[in-house]
């Protein structure tokens, strides 16, 4: 007599490959995780020197005399490791989606591995890359802009901790906006739209650029355009590498999977 608390042997030959992905799920973030502790804590004894080097281009615009200050009793330390925890994060982007192509790729057809793996690490080079325009193009713009704009009898001397979010902000935000030539390939790639849907729509999208650029920098027009600006040019650069796809599916309209 069989115990009516105990499942049907086809529901727990269904709950076996379940519990398997869930346990190699936790295996793989827990390695992600490790891999973050490890860098932060090789980068951590260089915490304040990753700081001067994020502050550079605001504090080589600083007038004489003026310097960066600290309004919080914690904040010559909490800025420095928040910074660092960070650094550590950007630096195992790349294991952490290893992990997560790692997870998944075993369910994907073998034409759509051959894909895959050239977007995720284009996704990683283009988030980097938009980082990078952030530091070495819109800072030194940015603020000497607002450095120099101000009235005169006011000495610039910026919060560390307020200086901080702001970067850390940026930084995301291009990042991010450097990524929209995979989402537009992505969605011309899985047929959710096509070129010529997408062509006919970019005076919507270029004042979505904008709105974007307003939202997520200073109230500025500079700013606002140095986002604006390379979203809308990344935007095309999405447009042709969807035209090859729809010519590639157009040769090959059955892939071999």
């Amino acid at each position: 007599m069989s115990d009516a608390s105990t499942p049907p042997p086809e529901e727990q030959q269904s709950q076996a490959p379940l519990i398997e992905h869930l346990i190699e799920l936790r295996s793989r973030l827990l390695k992600a995780v490790i891999i973050v502790v490890v860098i932060f804590i090789g980068l951590y004894a260089f915490s304040n020197d990753i700081y001067r080097f994020v502050a550079d281009p605001l504090v080589a615009l600083l007038p004489v005399g003026s310097k960066m200050i600290a309004t919080e009793v914690t904040s010559p330390f909490l800025a420095p490791f928040k910074l660092t925890m960070v650094v550590a994060v950007f630096a195992a982007i790349p294991f952490i989606l290893y992990q997560a192509w790692a997870f998944i790729a075993p369910g994907l057809y073998k034409h759509e591995k051959a894909l895959a793996f050239p977007l995720l690490a284009s996704s990683i080079l283009l988030f980097y890359g938009g980082a990078a325009f952030a530091y070495y193009v819109v800072f030194p713009l940015l603020f000497s802009f607002f450095v120099h704009t101000g009235p005169q009898d006011v000495t610039v001397m910026t919060d560390i901790n307020a200086y901080l979010n702001f970067v850390l902000k940026m930084f995301f935000a291009f990042g991010v906006a450097f990524e929209i030539p995979i989402a537009t390939f992505l969605v011309i790639w899985t047929g959710i739209t096509d070129v010529a849907s997408l062509s006919k729509k970019r005076p919507y999208v270029i004042l979505i650029c904008f709105i974007i650029g307003m939202l997520l920098t200073p109230p500025d027009i500079i700013s606002q355009s140095l986002l604006a600006v390379p979203m809308w040019l990344l935007f095309e650069v999405g447009i042709i590498f969807g035209r090859i796809v729809q010519r590639r599916r157009h040769d090959d309209p059955d892939p071999a999977d």
